[in-house]
């Protein structure tokens, strides 16, 4: 199973300091966060996307890239990659560069974002948020797989003989998680290809987070990729800790309660109840988080939020050795203990998708019936203009 840490790199002003990085500190403290992942043992460290403040990681794959030279094991992720307002051609370049510098330690989490006003700015609608993730992932997956591409869909210039370079390493394209919270559309849309669903659920609980899970391992079933329990799930998690939960509890309380996003909302102690964040020791932090399989099934990635709210960098690595050293051995061992043979302990890799073939499912092309129908309006439409000019 993987362990690792996933950084929305938001700039929030230490509310017990009143003092706020820069944004080349902040950035700065994301990449020593990620050397401190490999070092204590993690296994991935996935960026955010964000193109406003106060957010600073606009371009992962700039970030992944420098990470990727500076460490030999750490598998590079996104968390998320805005499938719906980047260009599809320009992400199979990027991340297929990226794949060929960091040796193949690369997969995407596709996501749509949450800051609505990204939309307008390259020239999208919101509306089509949905329609846009499916056709522009479509597009996506085409690139990857065939060296001659010719296609034509309704948000974006035709394409006529168009191969993307570079080409995937290996032929094989990074893998690929889907990550929603609460769009069903996504979760089919993972099913359907058989691609991973990440349900980053550090705002939600844990009913809700199976309900989605449940959907998406109902439908991965459907599509013939294996059994619902096969199907390839990650999950978001928040935590603090300390020697006692008392002093978790003190130490953090000043940066929850004037975090932008949940501050001066619910109280620690009802946002813990409701939500996978735990503030507390170690031991409590392993006993939250083995219990997430007892609602959503065995899964195969873990990512912790530890960096936010203004948490000083100096915290948030001890809070990353703790995570490491005290606690993923334990998690490591007990998930692995308890899942079944026949359920994958780690969603696939570089190397395993070489290792499966040019017959595995994530090396073909699967037309999604949605993309296609919308390709044959797009021509439809197109013919008709034609014909009245």
């Amino acid at each position: 199973m993987q362990f690792g840490i996933f950084s929305v790199g938001d700039v929030t002003t230490d509310p017990t300091t009143g003092t706020a990085p820069s944004e080349a500190e902040r950035i700065d403290a994301m990449l020593q966060i990620a050397l401190k992942a490999e070092e204590v043992g993690l296994d991935v460290f996935a960026t955010g996307e964000h193109h406003n403040p106060p957010f600073v990681p606009s371009s992962p794959t700039t970030m992944l890239g420098w990470i990727a030279a500076r460490t030999e094991r750490l598998k590079l992720s996104t968390a998320t990659t805005l499938i719906t307002t980047n260009d599809p051609v320009k992400i199979a370049e990027d991340y297929a560069m990226l794949q060929h510098l960091s040796g193949g330690r690369v997969d995407l989490m596709m996501g749509r974002g949450n800051t609505g006003p990204v939309y307008p700015w390259f020239g999208k609608d919101i509306r089509d948020g949905i329609p846009l993730a499916i056709e522009s992932y479509h597009l996506l997956r085409l690139l990857w797989r065939e060296r001659d591409v010719s296609w034509q869909g309704r948000y974006r210039t035709p394409l006529q003989g168009y191969t993307s370079t570079p080409f995937p390493l290996d032929e094989v394209a990074p893998f690929v998680w889907h990550g929603s919270i609460r769009s069903t559309e996504i979760a089919e849309q993972a099913a359907f290809y058989g691609d991973g669903f990440f349900h980053n659920n550090i705002f939600w609980d844990l009913g809700h987070t199976a309900q989605m899970v449940d959907l998406y391992r109902r439908r991965f079933e459907h599509y013939g990729h294996g059994a619902a329990d096969q199907a390839v799930v990650g999950l978001g998690g928040q935590a603090f800790m300390a020697a006692t939960e008392a002093e978790a509890k003190r130490v953090f309380r000043p940066y929850f309660d004037n975090a932008p996003v949940y501050g001066h909302g619910p109280s620690l102690e009802d946002f813990t109840r409701q939500t996978p964040l735990t503030v507390g020791t170690p031991e409590m932090v392993i006993e939250r988080t083995l219990g997430f399989a007892d609602h959503v099934g065995d899964y195969q990635r873990q990512l912790f939020l530890m960096d936010h709210a203004g948490l000083p960098l100096p915290m948030v690595l001890e809070q990353v050795e703790m995570l490491g050293t005290e606690v993923v051995p334990t998690l490591r061992a007990e998930f692995e203990r308890r899942r079944p043979a026949h359920v994958p302990s780690d969603p696939p890799t570089h190397a395993s998708l070489v290792a499966a073939g040019p017959d595995s499912p994530h090396r073909q092309v699967i037309s999604s019936p949605v993309a296609r129908a919308e390709q044959e309006r797009a021509r439809e439409q197109a013919q008709a203009e034609a014909v009245a000019r």
